[in-house]
């Protein structure tokens, strides 16, 4: 038990309350001290009956079960490795950009889920971990990744590779689409317009979540480093158009 406090312990500070989370609110589910009907979201009661909490419980929540069950493992695996990798690497010691990006993420989400008519009872689980494990790649893109059975390919494939391997085991495309969707619409904003492209940076990070939390200095880095040249773009543009929720620290900045 002291070693799993350690290593639970040993998570990063964001990616351990979202993966605590994404285990105890399907065993509340699991155990019925909540019914699971309450913990879906559904588009309706979250907008028509103003159940607010639909949204976030979605994310956290699983239905664990025979069929499900191996799915639920691995994406709970995908959520521990490639978000400690991100919050360790492009964001190490910056949990408010971090934090920023799993919001962004997570209401474009929710905005693409509630606006269909086509979806009624909604998990917003492995679509956040889709989007976060996305972002992953396409920082780590050339890096050389292994899977099952040993296959390897360069990490920008991965979430096109995982998109096929949940569906075979019981996953739905659509879930991971718009989580490769998602992640792809913040890379490009983030990364890709403003630093290669030379066009208007549109997202900055609030400031009342860098007073929440505050940036580090110090940490271990070597995962997903933005390229040299985004980081050159990224100070040119220091002068630049900022968002009116205050001025942050661009990813990549030293």
């Amino acid at each position: 038990m002291s070693d799993l406090g350690d290593w639970f312990r040993s998570i990063p500070l964001i990616t351990r309350y979202w993966f605590a989370g994404s285990i105890a609110v399907p065993l509340i589910g699991k155990l019925g001290l909540v019914s699971p009907v309450y913990l879906f979201l559904w588009p309706d009661a979250f907008i028509n009956r103003f159940q607010i909490w639909r949204p976030i419980t979605a994310t956290f929540f699983f239905p664990v079960g025979p069929g499900t069950g191996f799915l639920y493992l691995v994406n709970l695996y995908f959520l521990y490795q490639y978000s400690s990798r991100l919050e360790t690497g492009a964001f190490d010691g910056r949990p408010a950009d971090y934090m920023f990006m799993l919001l962004f993420n997570w209401i474009c989400i929710v905005v693409s889920f509630c606006s269909s008519s086509n979806f009624y009872i909604l998990l917003l689980m492995i679509p956040l971990i889709m989007s976060v494990l996305y972002v992953w790649a396409q920082l780590n893109r050339d890096m050389i990744v292994s899977f099952w059975f040993g296959t390897r390919f360069k990490a920008c494939y991965l979430p096109w590779v995982i998109l096929g391997f949940n569906y075979i085991i019981g996953g739905s495309v659509i879930n991971e689409l718009i989580g490769n969707l998602v992640g792809h619409l913040y890379f490009f904003l983030m990364f890709k317009y403003p630093m290669d492209l030379g066009g208007r940076n549109f997202l900055s990070t609030p400031q009342f979540l860098y007073r929440w939390l505050p940036n580090r200095r110090g940490g271990v880095s070597g995962f997903g480093v933005p390229p040299a040249s985004m980081r050159r773009a990224a100070e040119d543009q220091q002068g630049g158009g900022r968002h009116n929720w205050g001025q942050g620290f661009r990813l990549g900045d030293q």
